[in-house]
């Protein structure tokens, strides 16, 4: 299996553990890392069965002020975005500190936001006998992940993970009983 990790990230494989294929003929990739996937499947001569993307970075259905907006405040203050991405990323469960904050650049966050999926390009994928799975968490900050669901549901097994964030991890933190 091949793993594409997210927007300045590193070691966030583990997080998706429960739902990866560990097979030599599956890619996956997390937000950023489910685009880096994709295009790999597209152009790709070997062998794939399963393409799995968590969380994929679907930014179309946003405004183009957003995307001027996300590129303003990290060119503004890197550090700042960066941390506030990384925080995001997990709610509403803690971040996890196994997952590291590594360096991303002002050309990538640009790409992740203008990243367009095509319809073409998944039905290609379909064509060629590739099992598409997407997985979202209902309570994502990163992303709309309810129009990502109606995006890619007819093209791929979709599962919308209940209380989970981008990183479809839950707040695991007991409540007492009411």
């Amino acid at each position: 299996m091949k793993f594409y990790s997210g927007f300045s990230l590193s070691n966030d494989e583990q997080l998706f553990a429960p739902y990866l294929k560990r097979s030599e003929y599956c890619v996956a990739g997390f937000s950023y890392g489910a685009v880096k996937a994709f295009r790999e499947v597209l152009t790709s001569k070997t062998r794939i069965d399963t393409i799995q993307l968590f969380s994929p970075a679907f930014f179309q259905s946003r405004s183009d002020k957003f995307r001027r907006m996300q590129n303003m405040y990290f060119a503004k203050d890197k550090e700042a975005y960066l941390k506030n991405f990384f925080e995001s990323c997990f709610l509403p469960a803690q971040a996890d500190s196994s997952v590291h904050l590594s360096e991303g650049s002002a050309q990538e966050l640009e790409e992740l936001l203008s990243y367009e999926w095509k319809v073409s390009e998944l039905k290609s994928i379909q064509e060629r006998g590739i099992e598409v799975e997407v997985y979202l968490g209902s309570e994502d900050k990163i992303i709309e992940s309810q129009k990502a669901k109606e995006f890619f549901l007819p093209y791929a097994t979709t599962y919308m993970i209940n209380h989970a964030g981008h990183t479809l991890q839950t707040n695991t933190i007991k409540e007492e009983d009411e």
